[in-house]
């Protein structure tokens, strides 16, 4: 290379050098003055400017710095569902299981649910887990309501129609009958309770009934639940001792929907991440939105349960 090529090719880094270094310092008086309309902006406005020290604690101003978001949920949650073990059961009753320990709808209670198709019980732990099931004998007439009135009537004044077993929701709780006889009761006003086998009629053969292979003769009573004595002792009264419980009895001529307010398929609703629950939501549940565009929901649907001992000392015709 000659000389001056050397010398031009010399001028021309020494000029590229300043120019670098003249855009440099533009940049950072640019910087210093965009930081002071930003520290002279903040006082203005009566804030102080978030400080750079390090702190431990929770921040205090509205300016200060949020945290990192956590990241998003890497896909549905998993539904709950109701561990009935191995104990056959029927689609409709594994079906209402499941929405009640997804949604929370026992409320940390322990429940059980009557199936009156199958004559069958089925008790739970708060959490799902099952305690006991047996066979039971439900209403002679099938139906999901009660006639108004009937637990003030004579047993010989309610007619065979009349006997139904009715559907619902119902907090229940420990008593006694006008005998001094302790049952479960489900719900006061109507009469409906759930206790020991009653083997006072013999034409009846309640006992032969409750150890049949079919369901199709457990329909027997005046609409209590009938269950063996031995379930009853071990399994159902400590369930219920010294706390409430939910029954849900399913009905006979309509669906879950029907007469459950609330009430869904666990198996549809898991697929739409906008009406369920995502980690870290601070323990909103699916009940909890539904209660939130219906409040009427838990007057509608929940029925009170007066022990006979609180009672207004009018006897109650159980129906036995």
């Amino acid at each position: 290379m000659c000389s001056g090529a050397i010398v031009t090719h010399n001028a021309l880094r020494n000029a590229g050098t300043l120019a670098g270094m003249i855009a440099k310092g533009i940049c950072l008086c640019l910087l210093v003055v965009g930081c002071a309309s930003r520290q002279a902006a903040v006082t203005d406005n009566g804030l102080q400017p978030p400080s750079v020290t390090p702190s431990t604690s929770a921040p205090e101003s509205a300016f200060a710095y949020a945290p990192p978001l956590a990241p998003p949920p890497r896909g549905l949650p998993q539904a709950k569902r109701a561990n009935f073990e191995r104990e056959p059961k029927s689609k409709n009753a594994h079906r209402l299981a499941d929405w009640v320990v997804d949604s929370g709808d026992n409320r940390d209670m322990p429940f059980l649910i009557v199936d009156k198709t199958d004559g069958k019980v089925f008790l739970f732990y708060a959490d799902g887990r099952l305690r006991g099931a047996a066979p039971a004998l439900v209403g002679l007439a099938r139906g999901d309501d009660s006639v108004p009135g009937i637990g003030d009537r004579e047993l010989s004044a309610i007619r065979p129609e009349e006997r139904t077993t009715p559907a619902g929701r119902f907090i229940a709780s420990l008593g006694r009958d006008y005998n001094g006889k302790e049952i479960l009761w489900v719900d006061y006003g109507l009469a409906l309770s759930l206790h020991r086998v009653v083997t006072t009629n013999p034409v009846e053969r309640r006992l032969e009934r409750l150890t049949s292979s079919t369901p199709n003769d457990n329909r027997i009573s005046f609409g209590c639940i009938n269950v063996p004595e031995k379930f009853y002792d071990k399994v159902v009264r400590p369930a219920f001792t010294e706390t409430y419980g939910v029954v849900y009895i399913l009905p006979d001529t309509r669906s879950n929907r029907d007469v459950f307010a609330s009430y869904y398929e666990v198996d549809d609703i898991a697929e739409k991440p906008t009406l369920r629950t995502w980690p870290g939501d601070q323990g909103v549940t699916f009940l909890d939105l539904i209660l939130s565009f219906d409040p009427g929901y838990e007057a509608g649907r929940l029925s009170s349960v007066e022990p006979a001992s609180q009672g207004t000392g009018q006897e109650r015709n159980l129906a036995w």
